[in-house]
């Protein structure tokens, strides 16, 4: 099963399995990671499922949608690597992929 490394608010690290059809943010929120709210499910309306993304892998991730692009203005930690996770769906191709969820706004 591919893995999702994801760290904490703290720096700590920790790698999770991924199902099948999974976004990032489901990977993470199954996982116990309570810092990551994703208050709207999955919807693209809220930013709180906003992580940065390892750049090694960006190429690999679909091209984000205008959408995600103007929720991810609202945040004031965004970067060249942030993205919403849950409109990131996890893919084999994304195994071993490092995640940081992004500080709180």
């Amino acid at each position: 099963m591919p893995k999702l490394i994801v760290v904490n608010r703290a720096g700590e690290e920790k790698a999770v399995d991924v199902a099948d059809g999974l976004t990032v943010m489901e990977a993470i929120r199954d996982n116990g990671f309570d810092e990551l709210l994703a208050l709207c499910g999955g919807c693209c309306s809220c930013a709180t499922c906003h992580v940065h993304v390892d750049p090694a892998f960006k190429e690999r991730l679909p091209a984000m949608s205008e959408d995600e692009d103007d929720l991810l203005e609202s945040t004031d930690h965004r970067d060249e690597n942030s993205r919403l996770g849950c409109q990131v769906p996890f893919t084999a191709d994304l195994d071993g992929m490092r995640v940081t969820i992004a500080q709180e706004d």
